[in-house]
């Protein structure tokens, strides 16, 4: 496709009909074409010469900026020439996140009155100058200015002359700047206006802000060049490839193709414009994610005036069919692993630098993610060459989605009105030709949550048209009536079994699921079972990769992140754009650790004394690939030893048998940790794919030496009860409310009295099970009333009984709770009972108990699932054993406080000091238990908004639960499965409780239930 130049207009051609016009938006732009992006240097980030083999000026950096509130009230002169008292901002930039004009976040509401295609008059408008040195140009060479991202409409000016405008913001554009560049200084002035009719077309979730916010560059092209090139490949048998290029040159130059393997010239020839060149690679390597193979391709065009232009790409061998309703690559089936990702930087939003694309992309690689999808617009155009040089399958979606039209009950308003034809139409096109070479990209994607209409049906005939080698993929085409891969959105586990059960004759995708806000995603262990039951289920996406938070600083100097309404914006969908799997400062959430660990691509078994290895990958054999075996006795690592399966091939097993030492007395363990001996860009050798555990023994404990302890003695004085043991520890027991002290090695071990409890804070992904069941019923305002208690003495303890009711107000739900305190010599047995009363059996956040102990016991040690945070069902990455931490370090940070830091299967833990002191818990008759620890109250977790709002305490929170609600994802997905939930009916649970000291050992051993 030629090249098609802007205009040369005069500034005052300029008139609000033009921008408002949907018919107009490709007037003056151009498309932008891949062969500026074919670097065949790794330094991504810099080495932006390469982008075209004659001449490159950056024009990022400093730029003179002015922030004007409406488009009529830029004076003219600041089109002409430059002005004093500007402010310099750096470009790429969103001028929002820079402190001019106003943040806004929603999620998919419009910020301005719904009335298409018009705008608000009083539009944010911004105006950016700068000066530009440029040497005098070859006879006939072409000067093009381009610019990757401008958010929603740019004016450029060149020396006072208008040269053209732009629309879709998250497109490139390019504009013919020859008849106006010169030799010497030159003035190039850029009017960017926050909101334009294409503004109706990007109404993706995140925040509202404005600026060119990616690069901006000149490039300078020989007279006769290279127009545009489209590449497809093709497997032929034996392992030969066969590539097809076309190209169009300006000039009508003949060009040659190159095609190298490393130094060496596997296949050339020449390709005459408008016709297609075939060239045959022999002993072919296809690129894939797991082995993203490269070749070096070049192009070469040579002018009659003996100029000669060098355009290079890398050239992945990648075919993309479906076959008998599977998606094909290379002939080999294949599923997606994968994630949405927004652009996002915590300082600058959108206007995102390559070191952090680059970043995110190597975590995805660390954590076994093998595709993602652009949600949703096209990306920097260095992403897909990152992609395909590091192994990444890309949905590569365009900038379209109209979901703010939902909120006046036609979501399809603008899909289906004609006059937005030429609109959405340009949308795909400027994408597809500039991304169609890229190996990475699997499918194309129509756009996101905008409806269904004629103009879906046209995009889709121009994408194939254009591209006919890839699948086109759009989630609101429910019934694929044109679309060539169907896909649903948080479709619940069941309904993405019945799905594949029964399968549709076109490959299906879930374009998004699981939803990652806050404290979560769970239940993505039951989904990964389906869509690996399922071959017509390839593809599965995590909503989304990055929290979207923005630095801000609280007065006291420390740094949160700031959401919906932070900045006085109204309306805001709060907190609703903190849904990563990442934190803002692009640090792992356990959410990430989970999902790794679920879509691990090796997988070990172990039964009947056989461990077996099965490779779970689709293109690449286990070669690289060792496991390592540790035996566990009751926590501890008693031995270890490697496993090497070899080069199993994709979906084969190895086995090996393996004699376990197991332990004459208790638990008996068998970790496997994956690891992958090879070295990549993104993770150093004998990095771990995954682990997995299975207990292999669980044999009766050699009953305990009796050891004399002593008789407790106990009175009552007044409304206490007061027990003391012959080691000096005095418990006190009010016999009013039930409260029990413990004073022991010189402190007091309860700061506040164990009370039994069914609320903990408010994790996002309940926010919908709070607002429907627990906020009607005012479950987090439940009050405990203490009806009687009790006490006798036995076999030298004394046993305090406390009957209380647990309820809310104003309701006649409750639970009945006997507490059974047995306050020994040796310690404190806690035996717990509830009997629901009245008519409510649904789901409660947790049944357990909380009390608080002094704060410098803050050393965290357990017997049971770890390292890190686990739930019910978000508990894969978590195996057996003893672990230590600080409670400090076991908070999470989530952007908005909520539960956390949770361990679950606890058989036992203990809290001390620094010297050793304090206190252990341990599980009895009913089985482990899950605990937290906190560094704040559940009261101050649950008020804070930020992470500053809270404020350490002089004690330790501790939540020991006997049963734990699982997560789900219902801020936006699916519900806590039923085998994950905690119900408001009767339960018992008990526990022991022991004081420690380093001068008196605990012996965790005898603490192992």
């Amino acid at each position: 496709m030629p090249l098609h130049f802007t205009d040369s207009s005069s500034a005052g051609a300029f008139a609000a009909h033009d921008w408002e016009n949907p018919a107009l938006t490709g007037r003056h732009r151009l498309p932008a074409r891949a062969y500026f992006f074919g670097y065949d240097s790794a330094e991504l980030a810099g080495a932006m010469d390469r982008r075209c083999s004659r001449g490159f000026v950056d024009l990022t950096g400093a730029w003179r900026f002015r922030l004007f509130d409406h488009p009529a009230r830029v004076p003219a002169k600041v089109l002409v020439s430059p002005a004093v008292g500007w402010d310099v901002v750096r470009v790429p930039h969103l001028w929002q996140v820079d402190g001019y004009g106003r943040l806004q976040y929603t999620d998919e509401g419009y910020p301005f009155p719904v009335d298409p295609p018009r705008v608000p008059a009083e539009n944010p408008t911004g105006v950016y100058q700068r000066t530009v040195v440029l040497p005098e140009a070859p006879p006939g060479e072409r000067v093009v200015l381009r610019f990757d991202g401008v958010e929603s409409y740019a004016e450029v000016y060149w020396d006072g002359a208008y040269v053209g405008m732009t629309k879709g913001s998250r497109l490139s554009a390019e504009f013919d700047v020859t008849d106006v560049a010169h030799a010497g200084v030159n003035h190039l002035v850029v009017k960017v206006l926050q909101y334009s009719d294409g503004t109706y077309l990007e109404d993706q979730d995140m925040w509202w802000a404005s600026g060119i916010f990616r690069d901006c560059y000149l490039l300078t092209r020989p007279k006769a060049h290279l127009a545009d090139f489209h590449v497809r490949t093709h497997r032929l048998a034996d392992d030969r490839a066969e590539v097809v290029v076309s190209v169009s040159t300006v000039g009508r130059p003949e060009a040659i193709c190159e095609v190298y393997d490393g130094e060496r010239l596997v296949a050339s020839a020449p390709v005459a414009p408008g016709s297609d060149a075939t060239l045959v690679v022999e002993g072919a390597r296809f690129w894939n994610p797991e082995d993203p193979y490269l070749y070096d391709m070049r192009l070469i065009v040579r002018g009659g005036d003996g100029t000669v232009e060098h355009v290079p790409h890398r050239l992945g061998v990648a075919e993309v069919t479906i076959v008998d309703g599977r998606l094909l690559l290379n002939g080999a089936p294949f599923m997606m692993h994968g994630v949405n990702r927004h652009d996002h930087d915590d300082r600058r939003g959108r206007a995102v630098g390559m070191a952090r694309i680059e970043r995110d992309l190597h975590l995805m690689k660390r954590h076994n993610i093998n595709a993602v999808r652009t949600a949703h617009y096209p990306n920097d155009p260095r992403f897909y060459e990152l992609c395909d040089r590091i192994g990444l399958f890309v949905v590569a979606e365009t900038d379209l989605e109209t979901h703010g039209f939902a909120n006046v009950g036609d979501l399809s308003r603008l899909t289906d009105d004609e006059r937005w034809q030429a609109a959405y139409v340009d949308r795909i096109e400027r994408h597809v030709l500039a991304q169609r070479n890229h190996a990475s990209i699997v499918m194309w994607s129509l756009g996101n949550e905008s409806g269904y209409g004629r103009n879906i049906p046209a995009m889709y005939g121009r994408c194939t048209e254009l591209d006919p080698s890839r699948p086109v993929h759009y989630e609101e085409d429910r019934d694929a009536e044109v679309v060539d891969v169907i896909s649903t959105m948080y479709s619940r586990v069941s309904q993405m079994n019945d799905l594949g059960e029964h399968p549709h004759p076109k490959p299906r995708i879930i374009c998004e699921y699981g939803h990652a806000m806050g404290n979560g995603p769970g239940g993505l262990a039951e989904y990964q079972r389906v869509f690996e039951t399922w071959d017509s289920i390839q593809g599965h996406f995590v909503w989304e990769w990055c929290d979207h938070g923005l630095v801000a600083t609280a007065d006291d100097g420390r740094e949160y992140h700031a959401y919906g309404g932070d900045h006085g914006d109204v309306p805001n969908n709060g907190s609703f754009c903190i849904d990563g799997l990442v934190f803002p400062w692009q640090e792992p959430s356990p959410g990430l650790l989970e999902y790794k660990q679920v879509i691990c691509p090796v997988r070990v078994a172990y039964a009947d004394g056989v461990c077996t290895v099965t490779n779970r990958r689709w293109f690449t054999g286990l070669g690289d690939v060792v496991v390592t075996l540790e035996t566990l006795h009751d926590g501890r690592v008693v031995g270890s030893r490697t496993l090497t399966p070899g080069p199993v091939p994709p979906g084969g097993s190895w086995s090996e048998s393996v004699q376990l030492d197991v332990a004459a007395h208790g638990e008996t363990h068998l970790t496997a940790r994956v690891l992958s001996t090879a070295a990549h860009a993104w993770a150093e050798p004998m990095h771990e794919l995954g682990r997995y555990q299975v207990l292999a023994a669980d044999r009766p404990r050699r009953p305990a030496s009796a050891v004399p302890t002593g008789a407790v003695t106990a009175r009552a004085e007044g409304t206490s009860l007061l027990v003391t043991t012959p080691a000096s520890d005095r418990f006190t027991v009010d016999l009013l409310s039930g409260g029990l002290s413990w004073h022991s090695h010189g402190r007091e071990l309860f700061q506040e009295p164990p009370r039994v409890g069914f609320w903990k804070p408010l994790v996002d992904n309940h926010q919908q099970e709070h607002d429907e069941l627990w906020a009607p019923r005012l479950l987090p305002l439940m009050q405990t009333s203490t009806r009687e208690v009790s006490w006798h003495e036995r076999d030298g303890a004394a046993i305090v009984t406390v009957r209380s009711r647990i309820a809310p107000p104003t309701l006649g739900i409750a639970m009945q709770i006997v507490l059974t305190w047995t306050l020994a010599a040796d310690g404190v047995r806690l035996a717990v009972t509830g009997e629901p009363v009245g008519d409510y059996r649904d789901i409660v956040p947790r049944i357990g108990l909380s009390f608080a102990v002094p704060g410098d016991l803050r050393r965290v040690d357990w017997y049971g699932l770890g390292p890190g945070e686990n739930y019910p069902d978000s508990r894969s990455a978590a195996t057996v054993g003893r672990w230590h931490s600080t409670v400090d370090e076991m908070f999470t940070p989530y952007v908005v406080p909520q539960d956390c830091a949770n361990r679950g299967e606890v058989r036992w833990m203990t809290l001390t000091d620094p010297h050793g002191d304090g206190l252990a818990v341990r599980a009895v008759d009913s089985g482990p238990f899950a605990f937290s620890a906190w560094p704040y109250s559940a009261a101050a977790i649950d008020a804070a908004r930020h992470r500053t709002d809270l404020v350490p305490q002089d004690r330790v929170t501790v939540n020991v639960n006997h049963r734990v609600l699982g997560l789900g994802s219902n801020s936006w997905g699916s519900e806590v499965l039923d085998s994950y939930r905690v119900r408001f009916e009767p339960f018992r649970f008990a526990l022991d409780l022991r004081a420690v000291s380093a001068t008196a050992p605990h012996h965790t051993e005898g603490l192992a239930a």
